[in-house]
Protein backbone atom coordinates (compact mmCIF):
# COMPACT_ATOMS: atom_id res chain seq x y z
CA UNK A 1 0.00 0.00 0.00
CA UNK A 2 1.66 3.43 -0.72
CA UNK A 3 1.73 5.62 1.81
CA UNK A 4 -0.62 8.67 0.36
CA UNK A 5 -3.55 6.09 -0.56
CA UNK A 6 -3.35 5.18 3.35
CA UNK A 7 -3.19 9.00 4.41
CA UNK A 8 -5.95 9.69 2.71
CA UNK A 9 -7.88 6.69 3.68
CA UNK A 10 -7.30 7.58 7.33
CA UNK A 11 -7.87 11.00 7.21
CA UNK A 12 -11.16 10.36 6.37
CA UNK A 13 -11.76 7.63 8.78
CA UNK A 14 -10.97 9.96 11.50
CA UNK A 15 -13.36 12.95 9.80
CA UNK A 16 -15.95 10.00 9.59
CA UNK A 17 -15.43 9.12 13.77
CA UNK A 18 -15.00 12.90 14.64
CA UNK A 19 -18.54 13.56 12.41
CA UNK A 20 -20.46 10.61 14.55
CA UNK A 21 -19.01 12.66 17.96
CA UNK A 22 -20.30 16.18 16.30
CA UNK A 23 -23.61 14.83 15.45
CA UNK A 24 -23.94 13.08 18.62
CA UNK A 25 -22.76 16.11 20.37
CA UNK A 26 -25.08 18.54 18.54
CA UNK A 27 -28.35 16.58 20.25
CA UNK A 28 -27.44 17.31 23.74
CA UNK A 29 -28.15 19.63 25.96
CA UNK A 30 -25.26 20.80 28.80
CA UNK A 31 -27.15 18.63 31.54
CA UNK A 32 -26.83 15.36 29.07
CA UNK A 33 -23.00 16.27 28.26
CA UNK A 34 -22.53 15.99 31.76
CA UNK A 35 -24.56 12.88 33.02
CA UNK A 36 -22.97 9.79 34.66
CA UNK A 37 -24.74 6.54 35.08
CA UNK A 38 -23.03 6.14 38.23
CA UNK A 39 -19.86 7.77 40.07
CA UNK A 40 -17.30 5.44 38.39
CA UNK A 41 -18.69 5.90 35.21
CA UNK A 42 -17.33 8.66 32.61
CA UNK A 43 -19.71 11.08 31.29
CA UNK A 44 -19.77 12.38 27.65
CA UNK A 45 -17.60 15.74 28.87
CA UNK A 46 -15.35 13.33 30.37
CA UNK A 47 -14.98 11.25 27.44
CA UNK A 48 -14.16 14.27 25.33
CA UNK A 49 -11.48 16.16 27.83
CA UNK A 50 -9.73 12.42 28.27
CA UNK A 51 -9.55 12.44 23.98
CA UNK A 52 -8.19 15.66 23.87
CA UNK A 53 -5.55 15.12 26.34
CA UNK A 54 -4.82 12.17 24.20
CA UNK A 55 -5.06 13.72 20.93
CA UNK A 56 -3.00 16.65 22.48
CA UNK A 57 -0.11 13.77 23.53
CA UNK A 58 0.23 11.81 20.62
CA UNK A 59 0.13 13.90 17.81
CA UNK A 60 2.17 17.05 19.08
CA UNK A 61 5.42 16.95 17.65
CA UNK A 62 4.24 12.87 16.15
CA UNK A 63 7.65 12.89 14.08
CA UNK A 64 9.93 14.01 16.11
CA UNK A 65 8.72 13.24 20.26
CA UNK A 66 7.33 9.96 22.32
CA UNK A 67 3.63 10.16 22.19
CA UNK A 68 3.06 9.95 25.96
CA UNK A 69 4.31 13.32 26.55
CA UNK A 70 5.80 14.36 29.87
CA UNK A 71 3.16 17.63 30.27
CA UNK A 72 0.20 15.16 29.81
CA UNK A 73 -1.98 14.79 32.83
CA UNK A 74 -3.82 11.80 32.14
CA UNK A 75 -5.42 11.00 35.43
CA UNK A 76 -6.66 14.23 35.52
CA UNK A 77 -8.46 13.76 32.15
CA UNK A 78 -11.09 11.89 34.13
CA UNK A 79 -12.00 14.69 36.21
CA UNK A 80 -14.56 17.40 35.02
CA UNK A 81 -13.36 20.55 34.94
CA UNK A 82 -15.42 21.59 32.31
CA UNK A 83 -18.98 23.62 32.83
CA UNK A 84 -20.44 24.29 29.23
CA UNK A 85 -20.95 22.71 26.13
CA UNK A 86 -19.07 25.50 24.36
CA UNK A 87 -15.63 24.11 26.77
CA UNK A 88 -15.82 20.75 25.28
CA UNK A 89 -16.53 22.01 21.45
CA UNK A 90 -12.97 23.93 22.18
CA UNK A 91 -11.14 21.16 23.22
CA UNK A 92 -12.98 18.38 20.86
CA UNK A 93 -11.57 20.80 17.72
CA UNK A 94 -8.48 21.50 19.64
CA UNK A 95 -7.93 17.38 19.43
CA UNK A 96 -8.62 16.75 16.05
CA UNK A 97 -7.06 20.00 14.71
CA UNK A 98 -3.58 18.92 16.17
CA UNK A 99 -4.42 15.02 15.12
CA UNK A 100 -5.19 16.16 11.43
CA UNK A 101 -2.36 18.52 11.15
CA UNK A 102 0.15 16.24 12.51
CA UNK A 103 -1.42 13.48 9.80
CA UNK A 104 -0.67 16.09 7.44
CA UNK A 105 3.17 16.20 8.09
CA UNK A 106 3.24 12.78 7.01
CA UNK A 107 4.30 11.50 3.21
CA UNK A 108 6.54 9.47 1.49
CA UNK A 109 9.69 11.09 2.66
CA UNK A 110 9.21 10.37 6.71
CA UNK A 111 6.25 6.98 6.36
CA UNK A 112 9.06 4.58 7.14
CA UNK A 113 9.99 6.78 10.24
CA UNK A 114 9.81 4.90 13.69
CA UNK A 115 7.50 6.39 16.11
CA UNK A 116 7.32 5.92 20.14
CA UNK A 117 4.81 5.67 22.53
CA UNK A 118 5.89 5.09 25.82
CA UNK A 119 9.12 4.18 24.66
CA UNK A 120 7.72 1.12 22.54
CA UNK A 121 8.57 1.54 18.66
CA UNK A 122 5.99 1.63 16.06
CA UNK A 123 5.70 2.37 12.60
CA UNK A 124 3.62 4.83 11.11
CA UNK A 125 0.60 2.92 10.28
CA UNK A 126 0.91 1.26 13.72
CA UNK A 127 0.95 4.33 15.54
CA UNK A 128 -2.11 5.61 13.71
CA UNK A 129 -4.18 2.66 13.50
CA UNK A 130 -3.43 2.22 17.55
CA UNK A 131 -5.37 5.56 17.30
CA UNK A 132 -7.88 4.96 15.10
CA UNK A 133 -9.01 2.14 17.22
CA UNK A 134 -9.18 4.28 20.30
CA UNK A 135 -10.85 6.82 19.13
CA UNK A 136 -13.42 4.73 17.88
CA UNK A 137 -14.16 2.99 20.83
CA UNK A 138 -14.80 6.73 23.08
CA UNK A 139 -16.59 7.72 19.72
CA UNK A 140 -19.08 5.14 20.43
CA UNK A 141 -19.58 5.62 23.91
CA UNK A 142 -20.42 8.94 23.30
CA UNK A 143 -22.90 7.64 20.80
CA UNK A 144 -24.17 5.30 22.90
CA UNK A 145 -24.40 7.49 26.09
CA UNK A 146 -26.09 9.96 23.47
CA UNK A 147 -28.92 7.27 22.43
CA UNK A 148 -29.21 6.17 26.17
CA UNK A 149 -30.16 9.95 27.53
CA UNK A 150 -31.79 11.11 24.64
CA UNK A 151 -34.00 8.37 24.54
CA UNK A 152 -37.17 8.69 21.72
CA UNK A 153 -36.09 11.73 20.65
CA UNK A 154 -32.47 10.27 18.95
CA UNK A 155 -31.91 11.12 15.75
CA UNK A 156 -30.20 7.75 14.12
CA UNK A 157 -26.34 8.10 12.82
CA UNK A 158 -26.49 5.39 10.86
CA UNK A 159 -29.07 3.63 8.68
CA UNK A 160 -32.16 3.97 11.22
CA UNK A 161 -33.71 0.36 12.13
CA UNK A 162 -36.06 -1.34 9.56
CA UNK A 163 -34.42 0.48 6.53
CA UNK A 164 -31.80 -1.96 5.91
CA UNK A 165 -33.54 -3.23 2.91
CA UNK A 166 -34.25 -0.22 0.83
CA UNK A 167 -30.95 1.29 2.41
CA UNK A 168 -29.26 -1.78 0.27
CA UNK A 169 -31.55 -1.40 -2.58
CA UNK A 170 -30.34 2.51 -3.08
CA UNK A 171 -26.77 1.41 -2.61
CA UNK A 172 -26.74 -1.82 -5.07
CA UNK A 173 -28.55 1.08 -8.14
CA UNK A 174 -25.12 2.62 -7.87
CA UNK A 175 -22.34 0.16 -10.22
CA UNK A 176 -18.92 -1.10 -8.87
CA UNK A 177 -16.71 1.70 -8.39
CA UNK A 178 -13.61 2.99 -6.42
CA UNK A 179 -14.37 5.07 -3.39
CA UNK A 180 -13.53 5.21 0.17
CA UNK A 181 -16.59 3.80 2.40
CA UNK A 182 -16.83 6.45 4.45
CA UNK A 183 -17.91 8.66 1.70
CA UNK A 184 -21.31 7.16 1.47
CA UNK A 185 -21.73 6.80 4.94
CA UNK A 186 -20.53 10.62 5.69
CA UNK A 187 -23.58 11.52 2.75
CA UNK A 188 -25.71 9.30 4.25
CA UNK A 189 -25.46 10.33 7.69
CA UNK A 190 -26.34 13.88 6.41
CA UNK A 191 -29.44 12.89 4.18
CA UNK A 192 -30.72 9.20 5.59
Amino acid sequence: MKANTYLEGIQKQFAYYKSLGEKTIDQLDNEKLFWQYNDDSNSIAIIIKHLWGNMKSRWTDFLTTDGEKEWRGRDAEFNNDSKTKDELIIRWNQGWQCLFEAIESVDETNFDQPIYIRNIEHSITEAINRQLAHYAYHVGQIVFIGKMVTGTQWQSLSIPKGQSTAYNKKRFKTPKHKAHYTDKLMDDTKNP
